[in-house]
């Protein structure tokens, strides 16, 4: 039996190097783009199941100004909703700009009633002016929101009320934005 040459050996090494080097040049920007959400969560604490698919627009750069956008599936979606509520993790030290939220469902802007940050108790409530029907997809755009200034990861539970439903909230799920 013959063995390879060692030319072959060092040439195969290399050849295989080359290959795994672009690989990793064409898999990067894939999760580099997740924009501070969507990434890969492995020790989230949160169940696959339960978390939620969102976007920051510029990058989710500590101290910056984005545009989040928390979206929910038709499937999360299986009660008409009258109310969104959006608790947060009390570290996370940004704001919102109540003024700039927009309910997007199946694509169309809708009206929005009301917009409530309580600061104080960290969350975010969205009234529109109609019930927002079952199985519909929603995103909801939080534009001009000021990323804390600390980095890390926080998560944001997404709960709905129901119309005429006894004031119980019902969750949906997490998203977990990263701020870096």
């Amino acid at each position: 039996m013959r063995f390879p040459s060692r030319l072959f050996r060092k040439t195969s090494a290399l050849s295989v190097m080359v290959v795994m080097g672009a690989l990793s040049v064409a898999v990067t920007p894939q999760i580099a783009t997740a924009g501070g959400c969507d990434g890969l969560n492995l020790f989230s604490g949160v169940e696959r199941k339960d978390q939620l698919t969102c976007r920051l627009d510029f990058g989710g750069a500590s101290g910056g100004t984005d545009r989040y956008r928390f979206r929910l599936d038709k499937k999360k979606m299986k009660y008409a909703v009258s109310e969104f509520t959006i608790d947060y993790s009390d570290h996370f030290n940004g704001s919102f700009d109540t003024k700039n939220v927009e309910i997007i469902v199946n694509g169309k802007n809708v009206k929005v009633q009301e917009v409530i940050w309580d600061e104080e108790n960290h969350f975010l409530k969205l009234i529109p002016v109609e019930p927002i029907p079952a199985g519909t997809a929603v995103e909801m755009h939080f534009s001009n929101v000021r990323n804390p200034r600390n980095n890390g990861m926080f998560y944001f539970n997404g709960r709905v009320q129901t119309p005429g439903d006894v004031p119980l909230l019902r969750d949906l799920g997490t998203w977990i934005v990263e701020i870096s």
